[in-house]
């Protein structure tokens, strides 16, 4: 079984086409985010990507490393982002109030490496959205999608590493996926299985990308038959009825003391 240390790479200049038009910001899953930046005056984003839950109220410097994704934050009327990785931000020593990292740190190289490179940008505070790998089987996709499920989980760091390695006064916050989420990521169609019928839903998804075409194809006919013949909903139809799910998508936010 491959390591998060050495599973492969997601390639955004390849894959990243159309990707604003499926991942937007959710308001409601904003709100948690905005929330946490509200008194920040300059944050950086890094793995900006098409620059959802970017906050309005402050000066955003992104970085993003993929030409394709780059061009998606104009075609969604984002600001242009600068070219770097997150294990080597062009920045001097707290150069910002805070910074950001929005469902990103399990595409970086070297994680430890990007980690402290966060540390070492901010004065106050770190706020990363991600997903807890402990908890990314808590609906059907784990029945339907199983080696999609498996590269996701062997790709996201622990929220106890990442608290660990960021090393500060650390808050996990839980956020919950509203029915309607606008963000397509794997648990916004917890009740609206149909979506993954859909090839565009699957590109914006990277784990996606790590099972063959041949797989994928499969899974994606056997989901059809099971919503065709009803044998879905008997089994999870009670998804559909939920106004929101609690799944692994957390909000860690983690507070510095500065001199």
């Amino acid at each position: 079984m491959m390591t998060k240390a050495n599973f492969p790479q997601y390639d955004y200049n390849f894959h990243g086409a159309g990707y604003h038009k499926q991942r937007q910001t959710d308001p409601r899953i904003a709100d948690y985010v905005f929330a946490e930046l509200s008194e920040m005056d300059t944050v950086l984003n890094v793995g900006a990507g098409a620059g959802s839950y970017e906050p309005d109220n402050a000066y955003v410097v992104a970085v993003e490393p993929s030409q394709t994704m780059r061009l998606e934050r104009s075609m969604s009327g984002k600001f242009p982002a600068v070219n770097a990785v997150a294990e080597q931000l062009p920045f001097d020593d707290q150069s910002f109030d805070a910074v950001m990292a929005m469902v990103t740190v399990h595409h970086w190289h070297d994680i430890n490496k990007g980690l402290a490179e966060l540390k070492r940008v901010t004065k106050h505070k770190v706020v990363m959205l991600t997903f807890d790998p402990a908890k990314l089987d808590r609906h059907w996709n784990v029945d339907y999608f199983k080696d999609v499920v498996a590269a996701e989980v062997q790709r996201y760091p622990s929220i106890a590493d990442l608290v660990e390695k960021l090393a500060g006064n650390a808050t996990v916050i839980p956020v919950p996926v509203p029915f309607d989420c606008v963000d397509g990521f794997q648990d916004a169609f917890y009740g609206k299985p149909e979506a993954f019928l859909k090839p565009e839903v699957r590109a914006a998804q990277s784990a996606w990308g790590f099972v063959d075409k041949d797989t994928e194809l499969a899974y994606v006919k056997r989901l059809k038959h099971d919503l065709n013949s009803g044998e879905w909903d008997r089994k999870y139809g009670h998804f559909r009825k939920m106004t929101s799910f609690q799944g692994g998508l957390s909000l860690i936010v983690v507070n510095y003391s500065k001199k």
